[in-house]
């Protein structure tokens, strides 16, 4: 359906230098749609015309870094849709589904200017009828990390983005690169279940301090977010300690060096301080690349952030 109340409305696909105003640019409405078989429709009728589409996955309470996300999937496809849906399956009891962040409309005022050409909003009835009894079940790079604190997290993922893979039958689909762990597990998912997508992943977008973007950061009050960005601070520091050891110091020290500088710097508590390869998330070879990950409490909100790490020589 046309989406008319709010007369949302994206410039179309066209190059325009700042000073040429409104000149030269195409609007033309976006389309929302909720079930899946109007979302095949359209799929099916772009894939009918020859194009390539692309699909970004979120929860919505849209930031720069999903937007991020839309703008590399028009670099990829002719067509990208936006999917819209807080999973149930990937909170505990005790987490915040409820309070999650939640708002279509500005969701929506900020898809049409990044370019999206399609949002997909699926409820739960949509996405887990009555009778619902099937999810997977992921091992390798879902073991450990998250899963040691959040051990329903991955099961959630996966299954999810495997029904939107399945609804969206995109070309590819586009992940941020903050939730890591995440990003390994879609990637692991698809090659072990012979999906015939590919997944994309793109780099995490950062406050001007490095604060890394996300929907939680609204939780933080002012105190916390002033020192927030330590995570990324820790993490990154550890990562050029870790390259410049030349393997000499061991990961376990290192590891929780950064652990007690989390401490001092006013984080609550630390879920984990990591330093693993950065493919398998297995334990980190000197020699191959790999990636520092590390989740801690800031009052009630909890963070997450990683950084790469070169190979060494």
């Amino acid at each position: 359906r046309l989406i008319a109340h709010l007369d949302w409305r994206y410039p179309h696909r066209m190059s325009m230098s700042q000073d040429d105003g409104e000149a030269g640019v195409a609007t033309k409405p976006i389309n929302i749609v909720e079930s899946v078989p109007e979302l095949r429709a359209q799929v099916a009728a772009w894939r009918a015309g020859g194009e390539r589409v692309s699909l970004v996955p979120t929860m919505g309470a849209l930031h720069r870094g999903h937007l991020d996300l839309v703008r590399g999937g028009n670099e990829r496809a002719d067509r990208t849709v936006v999917s819209i849906f807080v999973n149930p399956k990937q909170f505990a009891p005790h987490e915040d589904f409820g309070r999650y962040p939640r708002d279509l409309d500005g969701d929506m005022e900020k898809l049409c200017q990044a370019g999206a050409d399609l949002v997909w909003t699926p409820n739960s009835q949509d996405m887990y009828p009555d009778g619902f009894a099937t999810r997977i079940v992921p091992e390798g790079a879902a073991e450990g990390l998250e899963t040691d604190f959040r051990p329903h997290f991955f099961g959630g993922v996966t299954t999810v983005c495997c029904k939107l893979f399945s609804s969206a039958t995109p070309d590819v689909a586009m992940f941020g690169e903050k939730d890591y762990q995440q990003l390994c597990v879609i990637r692991q998912m698809v090659r072990d279940l012979n999906l015939p997508l590919e997944i994309a992943g793109i780099p995490t977008a950062r406050e001007e301090d490095g604060l890394a973007l996300s929907s939680r950061n609204e939780y933080l009050s002012a105190e916390e977010r002033q020192n927030a960005p330590a995570l990324f601070k820790t993490v990154s520091d550890l990562a050029v300690k870790a390259l410049a050891s030349g393997g000499s110091v061991s990961v376990s020290a290192l590891e929780e060096t950064a652990r007690v500088s989390l401490l001092d710097a006013g984080f609550d508590k630390v879920d984990y301080v990591a330093l693993r390869d950065a493919v398998s998330l297995k334990d980190w070879r000197h020699d191959q690349p790999g990636r520092v990950l590390a989740a801690a409490w800031m009052g009630k909100t909890r963070l997450i952030d990683n950084v790469a790490v070169a190979a060494g020589q």
